[in-house]
């Protein structure tokens, strides 16, 4: 799955830290996640949509691997 973490951090001009206290993990699942090493849960997704102002879709996009 791809995601656009990092984008929607810069945006905002966030850090992976002030975003990990935000959603409430840690710094390091961020960073994970923006690596594309860590899948969040629907909850975490959802709050970091809604931290973002933007629909879950606008950040999480599906890749070919995820039907297989």
């Amino acid at each position: 799955m791809k995601n656009s973490i990092k984008v929607e951090r810069a945006k905002k001009d966030i850090t992976q830290a002030d975003l990990a206290k935000l959603a409430k993990v840690s710094r390091q699942t961020i960073n994970a996640m923006e690596l594309g090493k860590y899948v969040p849960s629907t909850v975490l997704a959802l709050r970091l949509a809604q931290i973002f102002k933007v629909e879950v879709s606008a950040i999480f996009t599906l890749e070919e691997l995820d039907w297989e």
